[in-house]
Order: C-alpha cells, then sequence, then structure tokens
C-alpha cells in the first residue's frame, strides 16, 4: 500500500468512573488514533492502546513508532508482521487496522483476513472491582440493557463477597466469569477458586502470572481457566495447550499486535475477544475478528466476548461507531470498519 501521509494523534477518553483491578487503577485511558492516507486519496483509521497497567510500550513510543511510518513511501501486512520494523504489539496492531480499515474502504475484500460483516456480536458486561453491594448493583444495571453474561475483576478487596453479591442479584441463569489480572499466586488462586466454584462460575481468565503455575492451579478446580497476560502470540498458546494451562484464551488486539495474530491463537485454542479499553476504533476491529471467530465456531459453544467497554467512557471520539444494544455490539454498516471520526470530540480530546 503507498502512502501520501502517515498522521498520528495521541489522546485520551475518560471513564465515568475511576476503572479498578488488580493492577490499579485509571481515569481515563489514554490511547493513539493513526491515520494512514493512500495515494490514491483514501484515510484508514488505526488505533494503538498502550497497556499502561502492564508495562511494556509507553505512550511516548508508540507515537514514536507510528511516526516512524511517515518516512516509508509503502507499508504492508508483511513488513509490519515480520518484526522488520521492530514496532511494538500496539503499534503493529494500530498499523495493521489501518490497512485493513484501508482495503475495505477500497473494497478490495479477497485481501483482508477479517471479513467485514455488519452481524452482531454478543458481549459480557465488565464490572469494576468494589464492595459487594456496589458490585451487585452494577450488575443489575448491566442486567437492565440486555446482558446475561457478567465479568467480575477480582484481586481487589473482598473477591469471594463479589462473586456472592452478583450471583444472588443476577440469579442461576446469568453466565458469570472472574478476572484477577494475575494478582494471585498459586495458592491463592487455588483456595478462591475452590471458594468460589459453588457460584457456577463460567471461566477465570489469568488468575495467575505464568502458564507454568496455571497448570498448576487448572488441576485443582472445575472452573476453566483462559489466558490473557500469559498468551501474546500463537507460541504461547500452543504451550499453553501442552501444559494443560489453559481450555481459553482472551484476546486483546493491541496486546497481540493486530487481527491476524488474534485469529492464528484462536486456531490453537477457543478464544473470546476482549477490549483493551479500545476507544472506538479498536473496538471496530475487534468487533470484526469476533465475528469471525463466531462464524468459525458454527455448532460449538461459544462464548461473549468482552467488547462493550464503551459504555464505560464518559464521551467519545467517533461520529459513527459501533452501538451497544440489547447485550450486543452492532457494527456500523459503513465500508471497511465503518467508524467516522467527530473532528471536534478528537480536538477536545486530544493530548
Amino acid at each position: 500500500m503507498r502512502l501520501a501521509s502517515v498522521e498520528v494523534i495521541p489522546y485520551a477518553l475518560p471513564f465515568k468512573r475511576p476503572y479498578v483491578t488488580a493492577r490499579g487503577r485509571l481515569e481515563q485511558r489514554e490511547m493513539v488514533l493513526l491515520r494512514l492516507r493512500s495515494d490514491d486519496g483514501l484515510v484508514g483509521l488505526g488505533e494503538a492502546v498502550p497497556l499502561s497497567l502492564r508495562g511494556g510500550a509507553t505512550i511516548a513510543q508508540v507515537v514514536a513508532e507510528l511516526e516512524g511510518l511517515a518516512s516509508r513511501h509503502e507499508v504492508n501486512e508483511e513488513t509490519l508482521g515480520s518484526g522488520a520494523l521492530a514496532l511494538s504489539a500496539p503499534s503493529r496492531c494500530a498499523a495493521l487496522t489501518a490497512l485493513l480499515d484501508l482495503r475495505g474502504r477500497r473494497a478490495e475484500g479477497d485481501a483482508v483476513p477479517v471479513e467485514a460483516t455488519t452481524e452482531p456480536v454478543e458481549c459480557n458486561a465488565t464490572l469494576i472491582a468494589g464492595e459487594p453491594a456496589a458490585v451487585a448493583a452494577d450488575a443489575e444495571r448491566w442486567a437492565s440493557e440486555g446482558f446475561s453474561t457478567f465479568k467480575l475483576k477480582l484481586g481487589v478487596g473482598d473477591d469471594v463477597g463479589q462473586v456472592r453479591a452478583a450471583r444472588e442479584a443476577l440469579g442461576p441463569e446469568a453466565r458469570i466469569r472472574v478476572d484477577a489480572n494475575a494478582a494471585w499466586d498459586v495458592d491463592t488462586a487455588q483456595r478462591t477458586l475452590g471458594e468460589i466454584e459453588p457460584f457456577d462460575i463460567e471461566l477465570a481468565e489469568q488468575p495467575v502470572a505464568t502458564l507454568e503455575d496455571a497448570a498448576r492451579v487448572a488441576g485443582c478446580t472445575s472452573i476453566p481457566l483462559a489466558g490473557d497476560e500469559s498468551i501474546e502470540k500463537r507460541g504461547d498458546a500452543v504451550r499453553a495447550v501442552k501444559l494443560g494451562a489453559c481450555k481459553l484464551a482472551g484476546l486483546k488486539l493491541s496486546k497481540v499486535g493486530g487481527p491476524e495474530e488474534a485469529i492464528a491463537i484462536a486456531e490453537v485454542l477457543p478464544s473470546f475477544v476482549s477490549s483493551a479499553l479500545d476507544g472506538p476504533i479498536g473496538i471496530a476491529a475487534a468487533a470484526q475478528v469476533a465475528q469471525t471467530l463466531d462464524q468459525a465456531a458454527l455448532g460449538i459453544p461459544r462464548f461473549a466476548h468482552g467488547l462493550a467497554t464503551q459504555r464505560l467512557f464518559s464521551s467519545t471520539i467517533a461520529s459513527v461507531e459501533c452501538e451497544l444494544r440489547d447485550g450486543m455490539l452492532h457494527p456500523p454498516a459503513g465500508p471497511g470498519l465503518g467508524v467516522e471520526i467527530d473532528e471536534a470530540a478528537l480536538a477536545a480530546h486530544r493530548i
């Protein structure tokens, strides 16, 4: 793809209320918008989400890496995916997403590894860690909006109390999953999962830090384990299977480096797509990957995807984006990713 220009814009979206997990607390999410303009005048949108609570690339590093693309007259998926440019995973995700959007807008669908459809995607509710009563009230609010799967952030405060409160508030039909963000050691994970097993838990995401530790935990619980932080590439998924560490993988595009690597991981482990607290572009790209995984899983039980996090923000930079209705994420109908930017809003949130 021949480039006419590269535009890199760091911005931040504030949360309605602080986002609290075992890894820390966020008041806003800092992201980087990438616009690639091709030599025929089309614009593709990409987005990088530096995973600030996990270490790794900083927003300054991502901005510098993406601005470096301006020195290249041409980019393609092979070059970006080969490691030749030494891009961090969030930067690689942004560049590959922008190319995906560009090719979709040019209607060169045969070259795109993710089929663009407008089928809605089932999503889970994401409950911010807190006092059990507050978590239960939050769960009821999500349930009133049509959600039937609920993800509880554990590793902060009264873990068992939060799960108990959510189950009592939601009733037996709701699906409840938990995510400790690698906060527990093996003994804590085994003990806590044992205590919450009676509450019929769908899955436990990243209870411990390493795949080796997850294998030890998996042998002591009936709750299926899902890898997140510990699975960043296809090779990690292969190792997880060999160790018996995880039955599932949670995929974040900025974590794994874009749509293609996410699909490669899903070929090894049954997977669901999660938001890294993405903005509108990242959510739209993740929705397309989720659609691809759902289509490939015909006849196999599917898991709700963690892509309803736009509900956590108090504002947006998009005039057209995915919409949440009745627990389902509805992608926009336009070409490519379908997202359109509100330039005034982008300017207001620029950092």
